[in-house]
Order: structure tokens, then C-alpha cells, then sequence
């Protein structure tokens, strides 16, 4: 059985992230017909909700891009910045959308900002408390453990944050006229696609919160 968990781990990020890219790769030959760029839709749907004062910067890579909200900068990669897509625009609208959930104080996302310096501590020493824990006392066990479970959280936190900003941007993208009705599935499966990955992760991460325990019970 700890075998086939383990190959579920190891399965289900790669799909989820074959996914995205497949998906992201299939739509990005979709041009939307009003000809603007993944730049101009986000700088139309940031000053439309009245945050003009947030930047859009451009950042190297394939689909790095995220909003920041210590700079209130969001940052595009490469494949999305100038690209008249709707694969490029949709990412770019979802971005805005984390940028959107900020402004309003959207509780889902303030419980995220409020627990990632916990989080990133636990996220790095989980593992190393519990192995201490296998050779010194069980209680470090368990911490190691609890650490664990506090990313568990964090990612189950994470996903209305995600799948909220998404329909965000589905939303705006339509009412605002940047793409037409047409334009708005294929947007809608990337970034469904795209909401996958962090449905795996979280899976992934109950599946070895779920050995863990097991681990600590039998030993």
C-alpha cells in the first residue's frame, strides 16, 4: 500500500503540471480578437478596480508570474507579458484577481499572508525535527509532524484563494469586453489547468501527512 501511495505522490504533480503546460501551450496560438497583449489587459482590469497604483513588471521565465503584495507590483513572465493570447491574457487577469483579493481584504488570502512566515518554518524543518525525533524522543515525532501539518493548512488555505481569483478574472475579462464570449472557454481551461496544480499539491501533501502518522503509530 506505501507503494502505491508513494507513486500516487510522485504521479499526480507531474500530471497536474503536464497539464497546465500542455494547456497553456494549446491556447497560447489563440489570438484574442481585440489584438491587446497580457500587459495591456492587466494595466485595463488594475486601473478598472481603481489600483492604478500597482505596477506590472515583466520577470524572466515560463509562467512565473505572481503578484507581490509587499511591492504591489504583479510580474509577468516572458511567455505571458507581451503575448496577445488568451492563454497569456487569462494568466495575466488571474494575477490581477490576487491583487484585487488584497485591496479588499478577502479573508481567505489575509489568513494566507498572516500564517506564510509560519509556514515557511515548518516547511523546512518538519523533516529534519522529525528525523531527530526518530532517534531522540517521540515527541519531536510528533512536532515534526504537527510542522508538517501546518503546510498541509497553508495549501488548503490556498486554494479558494486561487480558484476566487480565477473567476475574478473570467468575470472581469468578459464584462469588461477584454475577451468576447467565445474567448472565454479556452481562457477558462487554462486556468482551470492551471488550478490543478494546487489541487495535486494539496493531495499529495494529505497523502504523506497520512503516512506520517502511520509512521509515528507503528513505530
Amino acid at each position: 500500500m506505501d507503494i502505491i501511495l508513494l507513486l500516487v505522490m510522485i504521479a499526480l504533480p507531474l500530471l497536474a503540471q503536464w497539464g497546465v503546460d500542455s494547456t497553456f501551450r494549446k491556447y497560447s496560438n489563440v489570438r484574442n480578437s481585440n489584438g491587446i497583449t497580457a500587459e495591456q489587459a492587466a494595466r485595463q482590469i488594475l486601473d478598472s478596480n481603481g489600483l492604478q497604483h500597482i505596477r506590472i513588471e515583466r520577470i524572466s521565465g515560463v509562467l512565473t508570474d505572481h503578484f507581490s503584495p509587499l511591492e504591489n507590483v504583479v510580474r509577468l513572465s516572458d511567455s505571458v507579458y507581451g503575448n496577445t493570447s488568451v492563454a497569456a491574457i487569462g494568466v495575466a487577469a488571474h494575477e490581477c484577481g490576487h491583487a484585487c483579493q488584497h485591496a479588499e481584504n478577502y479573508a481567505p488570502i489575509v489568513i494566507r499572508s498572516k500564517i506564510v512566515p509560519i509556514v515557511n518554518i515548518c516547511s523546512k524543518f518538519w523533516y529534519l525535527v522529525f528525523i531527530i525525533g526518530l532517534f531522540i524522543s517521540y515527541f519531536f515525532v510528533y512536532i515534526g509532524i504537527a510542522m508538517f501539518g501546518a503546510v498541509v493548512i497553508f495549501q488548503l488555505v490556498t486554494l479558494p484563494t486561487e480558484f476566487d481569483a480565477s473567476n475574478r478574472a473570467l468575470k472581469t475579462l468578459e464584462n469588461d469586453g477584454i475577451l468576447s464570449a467565445d474567448e472565454i472557454s479556452p481562457t477558462r481551461k487554462v486556468l482551470t489547468a492551471a488550478a490543478m496544480t494546487y489541487v495535486a499539491s494539496l493531495v499529495t501533501s494529505i497523502i504523506q501527512l497520512i503516512r506520517l502518522i502511520a509512521r509515528a503509530k507503528n513505530d
